[in-house]
This record gives structure tokens, sequence and C-alpha cells, in this order.
């Protein structure tokens, strides 16, 4: 048994973050959504360095979203009441954590894959990524070849239904 989440507010979230000075690059359906694609998404996907100062930022930024671990078959009471301690040694022991704010759902990556299952990090992926502004707030977006990559490698039904009009928008712009 689930909950629903909240309703994401992408601008909220990316406002915690940008007040307490998160590093992070924009992956998932988000990052689609900055390229012009249409599809919608339910949550926020991001990549973060692994630093202790980040990670301790993230961890107070996460704690001003009321965050707590979002966990498949767990109510988001039972998940709330999960003794978890939302603090930088714990991020780092996570490769992928997944949280329910109060402003939507918002996974947190250590990686992402490439088109051979490479795992790429932020130092690596963020030197090809792109600056934009999202809902009026200054962001680090993953290139869109590794967005492309990443949805490839993923092969799950939703990364597969989203590739045509991410290829076609990649297309446009060569």
């Amino acid at each position: 048994m689930t909950t629903e989440p909240p309703p994401l507010d992408i601008d909220r979230i990316l406002d915690v973050l940008y007040r307490h000075e998160v590093e992070f690059l924009l992956v998932g359906g988000v990052a689609a959504i900055v390229y012009g694609a249409r599809r919608p998404t339910t949550d926020l996907d991001c990549v973060t360095p692994r630093t202790e100062d980040n990670l301790n930022r993230l961890a107070a930024a996460l704690r001003a979203l009321n965050a707590r671990l979002r966990v498949h078959g767990l109510t988001d009471d039972e998940a709330a009441a999960l003794p978890t301690q939302l603090d930088a040694e714990t991020l780092a022991r996570m490769e992928i954590s997944t949280w329910r704010t109060d402003a939507g759902d918002l996974d947190v990556l250590t990686d992402i894959p490439s088109r051979d299952g490479r795992r790429v990090r932020y130092a690596e992926l963020v030197g090809r990524a792109n600056s934009s502004r999202v809902h009026g707030v200054a962001v680090q977006v993953v290139a869109l070849p590794d967005l492309i990559a990443s949805k490839e490698w993923a092969n799950r039904p939703k990364d597969r239904d989203a590739l045509p009009e991410l290829r076609q928008i990649a297309s446009q712009g060569d």
C-alpha cells in the first residue's frame, strides 16, 4: 500500500536547493522538459557531487523540505517512521536515495549510466552540462546526449516511451 505524493512543486524544490547552495545537476524528466519534452514527470531527479560539504547542504535542504524516505510497499506514514538520520554520512552511503517531500518526490543519484552501462558521475557530467533557468533558478542540466544514453540503458517502458521525443529534440539541435 502506498500513498499519493504531494503534487510536484519544481519551483519550491529548486528554490530550497538553491537557497542551501546545493551543487546538483538536473537529470530525468525535469531535464527532458527543460529541453522541450512535453511528457509530464512526477518527480525531480538530480545527480550531486559527493563531497561532505555538499552532502551537508543537501541534507539541510532535504530537512527543509520535510523529506522522508520513499520506500516501495510502505505508506508515506510507515516510511516516515523509519529511523533515518538525514545527514551527510547517511547520504554518502546511498547510491540512489528516493525521498518524498512536502513539495513532491525527489530522487538523488550518485551517477547515471552511459550507453555502454558505465556509471557516469557528477564530475564528468557537469563538464558537458548546460546552464539554464528553470522556474527562475539558474541550474545545470545534464547534456541531452547523456540524458538520452541514460534512458536507453535504463530501458524501462517509460524511458522507451520518452526516447522518440528526446531524439527528435536532439536532431533539431544538429
